[in-house]
């Protein structure tokens, strides 16, 4: 989909027939479908222009007046019978048509719909973190399901229905011009200023519409955040509080609600006035002529029909129209959402880590030069080095909270990254899985720029176990291969390598427990265990640990470490631990403050220093 400027901001608004061309590509995966509704259209409005006609003739017929000839060498009572026969099988045939029809019109509009949605989701799965960053849960839901689900029946019941309509206004116009070119005049004068009140009220109903579903978004957003955190909102008796900010969101929604009310019922009111007065113009007009016998009482009978059916289409137009509004507005909206730009793409060529082999092929050695950045030496080397170089990041232009990062991580060694809260350590962490850019510099694996690595391979290579694990709903072997295709024996092997194997059968159907939405159903040590199983399943070079042992009790966290001391072997480990007794051990401790590496070096080198760490441990051992 190509750029849209909201039209919240009422600038630079691209047409409706402009917005309309963005489903195209949608349709033309249905275009035998819609050919075929296309061809039925021809025999609904003829059906249904032919029957004010057939009426009319009955009224000739019995008025004794001029009638079609093959009627006038028949009987009265023949005559009638046969104009019955051909009004009712019109009928039929215009009834069975238009099911036919609906049928293949709404399953279209199911198609598209479904595609649009589809693509929505694969584009929003896409976007980097910090789109998610900076956009409400809820606002992300409306787009997905209320925006879609209204354009969807843009095409279902809008697009084929106005075509519908406007063929059956053609052939009705066509048909009362060859009756009486006066009366048909008249009619069509009546259209035009019809068709200037109902684009007018359809304007106002479209900026209206837009203010509403903004409206929703933002309700379906305090919604998801109070569920979301219902606890808090209990613990902190803030019920009220929130009842009264959701009250002000829900009367900004419900007044914009009116006023789209208020303009589609000034459209559908205009329509019944106008639709009145022309019957009553035919009904003066028309009298005259039959006082003059210009006229006959049949031709004046099918024209107050063909008034009536004339305006009917036009008020089925006015209510599509409103439709069609609240459609352009979901694909305004949907298309500010497929506008947003995936910052985070592989390149079309991108090199494999899987494809280093240590024995055959020669690594790169890196070695920093005399202006302090890394550059590559052929060596063999072991796989899973790491190095960041000169690395620059804010998630914000003008504000770094990384801030010229130089060091290396030697594969298999064991790195721990320590410092206050805000040093940084997360953004780290963030970076070197790729969920966000790096404003400058460079992050090396193995001597390969991460952005050179597709970002499967790049998150396959690294393990990432965080404070707190995320629980899908579904059992719990789909929670360990997370939708990829392990063995079952597999799925216990990774289950017993970390010590977990014994949890999962205690649960009632053992792999095959459901779980809640969030793993309601379980501790917060045991979803934190099943991470541990994600990962020892898919054997990565690389292990991140994000406090990864905070919500185990201390039983539990001698399990995991037991299992842990098997997961790291020959691997590189970068640990994020806020008890710095826990890292005693590590090769090496890089220390932050404020998005700077300010000391490095193994505990004891760092105790004997007595900088930042120094500090840190004593407090924790004086707290301790």
């Amino acid at each position: 989909m190509t750029s849209l400027t909201s039209n919240k901001n009422n600038k630079n608004k691209e047409n409706d027939w402009g917005l309309f061309l963005k489903l195209l590509p949608y349709a033309r995966q249905n275009l035998i479908p819609l050919i075929i509704s296309f061809i039925l259209l021809i025999p609904i409005s003829i059906c249904g222009a032919i029957q004010p006609l057939i009426i009319g003739e009955s009224v000739s017929l019995l008025q004794k007046e001029k009638t079609w000839s093959f009627l006038q060498k028949l009987p009265i009572e023949k005559g009638l019978q046969l104009l019955v026969i051909i009004l009712l099988s019109s009928i039929l045939i215009r009834l069975v048509f238009l099911a036919l029809q609906g049928y293949i019109v709404q399953k279209v509009g199911q198609e598209i719909t479904a595609g649009i949605r589809q693509d929505l989701f694969n584009h929003i799965t896409s976007l980097a973190s910090s789109f998610f960053d900076k956009t409400p849960v809820g606002r992300l839901v409306t787009r997905i399901t209320n925006d879609v689900e209204a354009l969807g029946d843009v095409f279902a019941t809008g697009a084929i229905g106005i075509i519908n309509d406007v063929v059956y206004i053609l052939v009705i116009l066509i048909t009362i011009f060859s009756l009486q070119w006066k009366l048909a005049l008249m009619l069509v004068l009546m259209l035009i200023p019809v068709s200037a009140l109902i684009i007018y009220f359809q304007q106002q109903f479209r900026i209206a519409n837009y203010k509403a579903r903004d409206e929703l978004s933002k309700l379906n957003s305090m919604l998801q955040e109070n569920v979301t955190g219902i606890n808090i909102v209990q613990l902190f008796r803030r019920e009220q509080f929130n009842s009264e900010l959701f009250r002000k969101v829900n009367n900004r929604y419900q007044e914009e609600v009116n006023k789209t009310i208020f303009h589609d019922s000034a459209v559908s009111s205009t329509l019944e006035w106008i639709s009145l007065m022309a019957i009553g113009g035919v009904l003066w007009l028309g009298g005259n002529y039959v006082l003059e016998n210009t006229l006959t009482f049949g031709t004046l009978s099918a024209f107050i029909l063909y008034s009536q059916r004339l305006f009917n289409p036009l008020r089925q137009f006015a209510d599509k129209f409103t439709m069609f509004q609240s459609g352009f507005t979901a694909i305004e909206r949907i298309t500010e959402l497929m506008n947003e730009a995936i910052e985070i793409e592989d390149k079309q060529e991108t090199l494999s880590l899987e494809n280093l082999d240590n024995e055959n092929n020669l690594e790169l050695k890196i070695t920093q030069d005399a202006n302090g950045f890394y550059y590559a030496k052929n060596q063999a080397t072991k796989q899973g080095e790491i190095i960041f170089d000169h690395v620059w990041f804010g998630y914000k232009n003008d504000e770094y909270v990384l801030k010229d990062l130089n060091f290396v991580i030697p594969a298999g060694q064991k790195v721990a990254l320590v410092g206050p809260t805000g040093a940084g350590k997360t953004s780290i962490i963030r970076l070197l899985c790729r969920l966000y850019e790096p404003t400058k510099g460079r992050i090396l694996i193995d001597g390969i720029d991460i952005r050179d690595i597709s970002q499967t391979d790049l998150r396959t290579y690294i393990g990432v176990i965080l404070q707190e694990s995320f629980i899908f709903a579904g059992d719990v072997k789909r929670n360990i291969t997370l939708g990829e295709n392990y063995p079952l024996e597999v799925i216990k092997n990774a289950a017993e390598i970390t010590n977990v194997a014994s949890f999962i059968e205690d649960l009632p159907q053992g792999y095959d427990t459901l779980l809640r939405e969030r793993g309601t159903n379980l501790s917060g040590g045991q979803k934190q265990l099943l991470a541990f199983a994600r990962i020892a399943i898919r054997n990565p070079r690389v292990l991140v640990l994000d406090e990864a042992t905070s919500s185990l009790d201390v039983g539990t966290e001698k399990l995991i470490q037991n299992a842990l001391d098997n997961l790291l072997l020959e691997r590189t480990a970068i640990i994020i631990a806020h008890r710095l007794s826990t890292i005693r051990n590590v090769d090496q401790i890089l220390v932050l403050k404020k998005g700077e590496l300010i000391e490095s070096g193994s505990h004891d080198a760092l105790l004997i220093q007595k900088g930042l760490y120094f500090s840190l441990y004593q407090l924790q051992m004086l707290g301790s």
